[in-house]
């Protein structure tokens, strides 16, 4: 009868041994890819803001530069502020994500604009648009989103922030005017945005955020 409690006794403390290995090796290899997947995200952020910015502008940590703020003309959501500095005096802010209504989904958007107002470059993050005729905003299927490099609220005029089915300066897809339509409205939107705060996107302190959501 002791020789079988015995028994039982050493295969639960076998069992349990094993456990807390199982446990620990689960936990070890989720914070290895977690660390992993964060990174890579990072990495693939900073690789879309060197398209809008060139590297060698900055010398600041964007990740590290950053503010939130909540503007329902640019998201439903939060919107992180990356700003970019060379020695002290801004370059330019990057928006991420700004999201534009999509014809299935929000369509979500990096919108870098340079300390004179000037767009840097827009980049699409994540869309739902129909295949073969919203999807030429990816810049990897067409160069429509590339125009928007160098524009402002003086070029073209505000009234001209429009494709140009509704008189504007943009080109439209055929068979898809909503979704480029959905872009230039957002990407004007953002542009008035920094207009008007230019001075505290800049000045307004970092803050302290513990995860980045990079799309």
């Amino acid at each position: 009868m002791v020789k079988a409690y015995k028994d039982i006794f050493l295969s639960a403390a076998i069992l349990g041994v094993f456990g807390v290995l199982g446990a620990a090796l689960v936990a070890g290899t989720w914070n290895a890819t977690a660390e992993r997947i964060a990174l890579n995200q990072q990495q693939a952020f900073l690789r879309n803001v060197h398209k809008l910015v060139k590297p060698e502008e900055i010398d600041n940590d964007l990740l590290k530069d950053v503010i939130t703020i909540h503007s329902a003309d640019l998201a439903k959501t939060e919107v992180r502020v990356y700003r970019a500095r060379k020695q002290g005096e801004p370059v330019a802010v990057i928006f991420s994500p700004v999201q534009g209504p999509g014809y299935a989904s929000p369509i979500q958007m990096m919108v870098a604009v340079r300390a004179d107002g000037v767009l840097g470059g827009v980049r699409v993050l994540a869309h739902m648009e129909t295949p073969g005729l919203g999807d030429k905003i990816e810049e990897e299927r067409s160069d429509w989103i590339l125009g928007f490099a160098g524009k402002s609220l003086q070029n073209p005029p505000p009234e001209k922030w429009k494709v140009k089915k509704d008189g504007g300066v943009f080109d439209q897809f055929t068979g898809a005017t909503i979704t480029p339509r959905s872009i230039v409205a957002t990407v004007k939107k953002t542009l008035e945005y920094f207009e008007k705060e230019k001075e505290r996107l800049f000045k307004q302190p970092t803050e302290q955020i513990n995860e980045a959501p990079f799309h």
